[in-house]
């Protein structure tokens, strides 16, 4: 094999291979990048709370971040009677089973000064391996564009699942990140260790 040839492999040998080794580092810094979780802005805590203990999580994230709060409140009121999900008859019970009756009206959805808002943290029990279904009618309700969007869940043995891409799914806009799952009796310090990550 003559010189030219042997020099010309060469040299789209280097070529192939420095082009793979920077194909390789721009993808997973854009990997990372699209990772980052970050508070960035003015903040709101956004949830609906079941028991109580999407409340609690709630109050803490917002106290840790500086931030403000919305409850997300179903016109109607779930007792204690509609989450029984071990009757079938119960209101949550019957929403699961029929979709179309999980369009829950909401007391309000305009949350004052929305606009000014940069990060949302969205927060929300698990219900059958998704979000409290009063969580949809909020995240359709509005427009993310241009906010960063932080989902955070609460419950005692369900994990985030695909509920946080779900509610993407539904939403206008927003740059959805990925979500964190509370245990329901979670501690303060636990709380903290979260929001100290994302400042």
């Amino acid at each position: 094999m003559n010189r030219k040839i042997i020099i010309g492999l060469i040299i789209s040998i280097i070529i192939v291979s420095v082009s793979l080794v920077c194909y390789f580092i721009f993808n997973k810094e854009k990997a990372n990048e699209n990772n980052i979780t970050s508070v960035n802005g003015k903040v709101l805590v956004v949830y609906y709370s079941a028991t109580g203990s999407t409340k609690r999580v709630a109050e803490q994230l917002a106290k840790n971040l500086n931030a403000d709060l919305f409850e997300i409140e179903p016109a109607e009121p779930y007792t204690s009677v509609d989450l029984d999900w071990t009757d079938n008859d119960s209101r949550v019970s019957k929403e699961h089973n029929d979709e179309s009756l999980r369009t829950v009206k909401l007391k309000r959805t305009n949350v004052a000064n929305w606009d000014s808002y940069d990060t949302v943290l969205i927060g929300y029990p698990i219900w059958w391996g998704i979000s409290a279904w009063p969580v949809d009618s909020f995240v359709i309700s509005n427009n993310f564009a241009d906010k960063t969007v932080i989902p955070f869940c609460t419950s005692a043995s369900s994990e985030l699942g695909q509920s946080a891409d779900l509610l993407a799914a539904k939403a206008t806009g927003g740059n959805w990140k990925e979500g964190h799952r509370f245990n329901s009796g979670v501690s303060n310090s636990d709380i903290k260790a979260w929001t100290d990550s994302l400042l």
